[in-house]
Order: structure tokens, then C-alpha cells, then sequence
């Protein structure tokens, strides 16, 4: 699926690291890290040569790749016309041989014939040729539309299916519960983080960029789609940094997410879309299987299709969907807790030696405790935030919930990592919404046993294991501050047999885990959906229900910022193979 470059809506440079060897080192060492995909058009016509697994010293700048690239392919650097990184990786598997892994593809000064021959004498497995091939862009449709388009929540699934309307000449109507996110984050860092108000409306889940705003901005991803890319690229274009187009775990940043999502609302609006904040959808009416008309803020009006994107925790949003008939199902999900350790440790755990490396990020972890939950369950890690920080997650007054999140540059003392088992889909056909619930339960006790401070329920992991109370002074990044709590009682009971399980079985892998300066939080709740609405599979229309598009995390079909992106896009994707713009 071929997407053309946007406009820029801010003077940013466009990547220009096509380095041709003649390039003097001071050019070089001035251009960005990454070229704009698709390099491969741009630096070699129709073919480029993809080296894998090159090998950098962490002492050695980028500029060196040409000379690697060059050894591989067995040829003179000058040879290399154009050269540019497409994925960085570290590999710190030996701690005395701590190095980057890079991908990048190469043109030389020959032609598609002759890099062809030479890729098949080589025969190198890490060595291949790049034929570019772009997917056609989905045919714009035929039916008249009853009214614009509706795009209920603008996290990243409805922003990105906004932009995806856009290009193709629709104007949607965008429907935001919360405020843009100025407003939004003196609500959060001065209303709530000071004073301790929660505001229900606008806080850490929602508003401009819905919960990824706040997030640590994770950008990888187990999925294989093009359009990983696009979403990348327009991330780029909109101010996140250009590494994130080769990382191999790209990450934004808490800090830098709200000016980036601005930018792109800037972008929307010029382009013509009407982004309402404070703006929720309270009813909808469904007649002869279509959605005919919303109410919005007490007031009804019309509808035509409605792409409906409303995230992991618009709990009153699900039961209202419920109650109007359109069909929800339960699907499995997560619980656990959140553990926090000073990121000095987490990085001499992963670089031995080497840690304190001023060229080396600050180190992140995944683990698995195998059978830790029974019934050959396992306990395992999610979203580990290097230098970073324990956030609140909750959509409503009276509960806790923890999520972690991690600046930029990842500079903070502290890192953190869920620790979670998987449940079974809850309540059944009966009653759908039983995961929301199970997880509110949890969340209302938490809240409850910390005196209705906000402040989250901690406990040292010695004492965890032990069963008794920590005391003394409580250091965590959680910004609300910590109460001493027996996290045992704040957990379901499997989730607590499974976290006394796995915390020695991960002592054991990286000593100290399990120490005196592991602080365990609690309940990570918000780690998946615990519904999903039934979509046609070609359509992706909801069952039943016409005109109504379910897409991103809420509607159970994403588990991230790229994954709900790229769900947003193809739910667009299907509403433009359907309907013309509006003239």
C-alpha cells in the first residue's frame, strides 16, 4: 500500500544519508542517522543491495559502514554510490563483546545486471538484491456518503485512520472525549500529580493522542505490514526523531509525544478535519443494521460511517455499545504488577563491564518465568521502560493502575517492567463486559487499601516473598508517591502465586532482581482489552452494524501504538473502497 510523503508541517530537514564515499567526514558526521524509506527508490532506481548483519564496534561512528559494506560485497569503498542504515540493533549477548548489528542498503556504481551477478557469485545468506515493490493503493468507492465520515477517539488507530481519510480527499469529523494536550498535560502535572484531583475527562488515558501520548512512545512491533513503515514515516515527518526509522525497538518518548501529536492534529485540521475535543460519544441509535444517528454532549445528529476508536479503557463507552446492541465478545487478557529497579543494576545485568558505556542507551530487559502461574502458564515481562517511570492509568475516580512510560532520552534513575499472567476470555456470551469488571475490582481495592490517596500500593520484593509489610523511607518514580501495602491483597490470588513463582526463578538469571532495591507495585491492569467487537473480515464493519468500523486496541484487534495505527489505516482503508469523498 504506496503512501506519498506528506507535507511537512514544521521545518524539519528530510534525512539525506544517501552518502555517496566521496562525502567529506564533517558532511557525513552532520547528517541524520537514517534515510527516509523507501531508500531503495531513491538510490538505485528499482534495485538495491541489502547487507545484513554488519558489525560496528560501539567505539566506531556510523561513517565506518561504508567500509564495512564494502568488505562484504568485496569492493573498493568508492565503489558505493549511496549508501544508508535501515535497522541498528545491539547485541550484548557476551559482555566483553558488546557491539551494534546493522542492515543497510547499498547502490553500487554498476548496473541492475552486474549487482545482480555479483549478489550470486558472493552467495551470501546476508546479502541479498531489493526489487522494489509497492502495493496499489485502495480504489476509492462509489456510494454516496449519508454524512462525513466519524472518527469517534484520537488515539493513534483514529489519528492514523484521519490521516489515512484525508489523503484520499474525505473530511472527517474527529470525536475526542478529552482536551488537546496542552490543557491536558497542565491537567495531569498540576491538577492531578500536585493536588491529587482526578479529572475523568482529561488525564493520562484521555485527550489529544489518547493513552500513547503519555506512553513511552514503544515503537516496535511483532507484525510484519508495510505499513510499519508509513506510520514510522509519518511519525518522522512530525517530529519524532529520524532514528526511530531504524531502531530495531524504536521508542519516541513521554516528552516528546505531545508536541508530535499536536503537529499532526495541525496537519488534520489544515487538511480539512473537524477535531472536536471534549466531545463524547453518549448514544447512538441503530436502524434496519446501521448506525442512523449519535449523540453527542446531550445533542443528537446524524450519521453516516463511524470508525470507532476508542481505546483499551472507555469502559462507559463498551456498556453503552452494549446496551445499544451492538455485539461485544470477551477476549483474553492480562494482570499483574509492576516492578521497579535502579536502572544502573538493569544495565549491569545486560552489559557486565561495559555498563556506564557513554555510547551505550540505557538497557532494557524481557524475561519469561516458564510455568510460574500453573497449568503451564507463564509470568513474563511487558513494557519494560529503561530510565523511566511508574505512571497512574485510571479512567475514573476511586481506582489505581499502573503503566510505565520513559522520556526520550531514557535518563531517569529508575526502570520499570510489568510482570504478568494471561486470563482466559471472562463472562461469556451472557456478559461480555466480565474482564472489564474483574480488572475494576482490582482496581477499586488498590485504591481503597492506600487510604484513597492515588498513591500506589508498593512493597519491597524480600518482604513480598516473605509476606510481611515493608517500612522505612519508599523511593519510587510513581508520581503520586507509594503507600506500603501487601501487594498480595491488591492482586488476584493466581497473579500473586505466580509473581512469588517467578520472582526467584528471575533472581536467578539477574541477581538482585528479586533484591532489597526491587520495588513491586500494583495491579497492572490496562495491558490489553479484555473485549472485542466482532468485524466482518473483509468489510471490517461490526457485525450487524453497516457502517460502524471497530479498529485499534479498544476494538480488541491491536496491542500497541503500531499496531493500533496500522488497524486504524486498514479500517479507513476499507471505508474508502466503500464511499466517495464529499465533493
Amino acid at each position: 500500500m504506496s503512501w506519498p510523503a506528506p507535507r511537512p508541517t514544521h521545518r524539519r530537514p528530510i534525512p539525506a544519508n544517501l552518502v555517496g564515499p566521496d562525502a567529506g567526514v564533517e558532511s557525513a558526521d552532520r547528517l541524520p542517522t537514517v534515510a527516509l524509506a523507501p531508500i531503495r527508490a531513491r538510490i538505485n532506481g528499482d534495485m538495491a543491495i541489502l547487507v545484513r548483519n554488519l558489525r560496528l564496534g560501539i567505539e566506531e561512528p556510523e561513517t565506518q559502514l561504508v567500509r564495512v559494506v564494502a568488505r562484504r560485497l568485496k569492493v573498493e569503498p568508492s565503489a558505493i554510490r549511496a549508501y544508508a542504515p535501515v535497522r541498528r540493533s545491539l547485541d550484548a549477548r557476551d559482555h566483553n563483546d558488546v557491539h551494534f548489528v546493522y542492515h543497510v542498503e547499498a547502490a553500487l556504481d554498476e548496473s541492475a545486471e552486474q549487482e545482480r551477478t555479483r549478489v550470486s557469485r558472493l552467495g551470501l545468506r546476508d546479502a541479498v538484491l531489493l526489487e522494489r515493490k509497492l502495493a496499489a493503493d485502495p480504489p476509492i468507492g462509489s456510494q454516496p456518503l449519508p454524512a462525513r465520515p466519524i472518527v469517534v477517539g484520537f488515539g493513534p488507530a483514529g489519528m492514523f485512520a484521519a490521516l489515512r481519510l484525508v489523503k484520499f480527499g474525505f473530511k472527517p469529523i474527529v470525536l475526542e472525549r478529552g482536551v488537546g494536550v496542552r490543557q491536558r498535560h497542565r491537567d495531569v502535572l498540576q491538577t492531578f500529580y500536585r493536588d491529587h484531583a482526578f479529572n475523568p475527562q482529561s488525564n493520562l488515558l484521555f485527550g489529544e493522542g489518547g493513552a500513547g501520548t503519555y506512553s513511552d512512545g514503544k515503537l516496535y512491533t511483532r507484525i510484519s505490514d508495510p505499513l510499519v513503515r508509513t506510520v514510522l514515516q509519518w511519525f518522522y515527518f512530525h517530529g519524532a526523531d529520524p532514528d526511530i526509522l531504524t531502531d530495531a525497538r524504536p521508542h519516541i518518548g513521554s516528552d516528546r509525544l505531545p508536541t508530535v501529536c499536536r503537529t499532526i492534529r495541525k496537519h488534520l485540521e489544515r487538511e480539512g478535519t473537524d477535531i472536536r475535543f471534549e466531545s463524547q460519544l453518549h448514544d447512538l441509535t441503530i436502524a434496519d443494521g446501521a448506525i442512523s444517528s449519535i449523540e453527542v454532549n446531550g445533542r443528537r445528529e446524524p450519521a453516516g460511517p463511524v470508525i470507532l476508536a476508542v481505546g483499551h479503557s472507555a469502559r462507559d463507552t463498551m456498556r453503552m455499545l452494549h446496551d445499544a446492541g451492538v455485539t461485544i465478545e470477551a477476549r483474553p487478557f492480562q494482570i499483574g504488577v509492576r516492578i521497579e529497579h535502579p536502572q544502573e543494576m538493569v544495565d549491569a545485568w545486560q552489559y557486565g563491564q561495559m555498563a556506564g558505556h557513554d555510547n551505550l542507551p540505557p538497557a532494557e530487559y524481557h524475561v519469561v518465568a516458564k510455568g510460574a502461574a500453573g497449568e503451564g502458564r507463564d509470568c513474563y515481562s511487558f513494557c519494560m521502560c529503561p530510565g523511566g517511570a511508574i505512571l497512574p492509568s485510571n479512567e475514573d475516580h476511586g481506582l489505581i493502575a499502573t503503566n510505565g512510560a520513559s522520556k526520550s532520552k531514557r535518563g531517569e534513575p529508575f526502570a520499570n517492567s510489568g510482570l504478568v499472567i494471561s486470563y482466559p476470555a471472562r463472562g461469556g456470551t451472557a456478559n461480555p463486559l466480565g474482564g472489564v469488571e474483574f480488572q475494576r475490582q482490582w482496581e477499586e481495592k488498590a485504591y481503597l487499601t492506600t487510604g484513597g490517596t492515588y498513591r500506589v500500593p508498593a512493597q519491597r520484593a524480600p518482604d513480598y516473598l516473605a509476606g510481611r509489610k515493608s517500612d522505612g523511607k519508599l523511593e519510587t518514580s510513581y508520581p503520586l508517591g507509594g503507600h506500603w501495602t501487601d501487594i498480595r491483597s491488591v492482586v488476584p490470588p493466581d497473579v500473586a502465586a505466580a509473581v512469588a513463582k517467578a520472582l526467584p526463578i528471575l533472581n536467578r538469571k539477574m541477581p538482585g532482581f528479586a533484591g532489597p532495591d526491587a520495588l513491586v507495585t500494583a495491579p497492572e491492569t490496562r495491558v490489553s482489552s479484555p473485549v472485542r467487537f466482532p468485524r466482518d473480515p473483509d468489510l471490517r464493519t461490526a457485525v450487524g452494524v453497516d457502517n460502524l468500523y471497530p479498529a485499534g486496541e479498544g476494538a480488541g484487534y491491536a496491542g500497541g501504538i503500531i499496531s493500533a495505527a496500522i488497524d486504524g489505516i486498514k479500517s479507513a482503508d476499507a471505508l474508502i473502497r466503500r464511499y466517495a469523498p464529499t465533493p
